[in-house]
């Protein structure tokens, strides 16, 4: 039985848009990696990850990147990441704002998760990242459980 359907979109500040992995190195200046890529551009891996989650997350609800019917049918959801990166002392941020539109009704939540780092190097903290978007889904599939 479908409960509803979610469009779900999702993108990145610029210095986040480029094929490296982006690491802070002190409190103003930030590096991508030139060798540490991203295996497709982050926009796309980031919002299909989050079709993915919030679709096991809210079963029975069609979640999708692209417009399926009228558009008013749907649940409207936004994220902006700003900040997607490794740091200096060994945290991986996670940071941004969702914005979920339900029966013309805007529900506005950033984020700003800083998560440690179990161990060092570029895959340690490619999983923390990702563990960090994981919880960013989380909380939109309670959210949008709460106003269904």
């Amino acid at each position: 039985m479908q409960k509803g359907r979610l469009l779900a979109q999702v993108s990145v500040a610029d210095f986040l848009a480029g094929n490296g992995l982006v690491y802070q190195t002190s409190d103003v200046q930030y590096i991508t990696a030139r060798s540490n890529l991203w295996a497709s551009p982050l926009e796309q891996q980031l919002q299909q990850s989050l079709v993915a989650n919030l679709s096991a997350a809210l079963p029975g609800t069609l979640v999708s990147t692209q417009p399926i019917g009228s558009s008013g049918d749907s649940d409207q959801l936004a994220v902006t990441i700003t900040g997607f990166h490794g740091r200096y002392d060994g945290r991986a941020v996670v940071q941004g704002v969702w914005l979920l539109t339900h029966d013309g009704r805007v529900i506005r939540q950033p984020f700003n998760l800083t998560l440690p780092q179990k161990k060092d190097g570029y895959d340690a903290l490619v999983r923390t990242l990702a563990q960090g978007w994981e919880t960013v889904g989380q909380q939109v599939a309670k959210e949008f459980i709460a106003i269904n």
